[in-house]
């Protein structure tokens, strides 16, 4: 993983916000990885920075993929996987 990607969990949306600013000022490029229900959040989060804070930033990519992990019964389930690049 590159040292530019910021990983989206259950924080409020505006801490993620302030990381991927943050890291606007020292690369041109942002990516943000997010997994299951945390997927509308990354979305949530690329829109405020590219509406409201870095409005030069444009989407680059985005990437869907699925991962198998294993829950605490060892059963296997499916996992939905977005990255979201942002570019300035």
């Amino acid at each position: 993983m590159e040292e530019n990607t910021i990983f989206i969990g259950n924080k409020p949306v505006m801490n993620y916000v302030l990381a991927v600013v943050t890291q606007f000022n020292d690369n041109e490029s942002v990516t943000l990885r997010a997994r299951g229900k945390a997927i509308s959040r990354a979305v949530d989060t690329a829109e405020i920075v590219r509406n409201s804070f870095v409005q030069d930033a444009v989407v680059g990519d985005i990437q869907i993929s699925t991962e198998e992990v294993e829950n605490y019964n060892n059963e296997k389930t499916n996992v939905s996987i977005i990255e979201i690049r942002l570019e300035k």
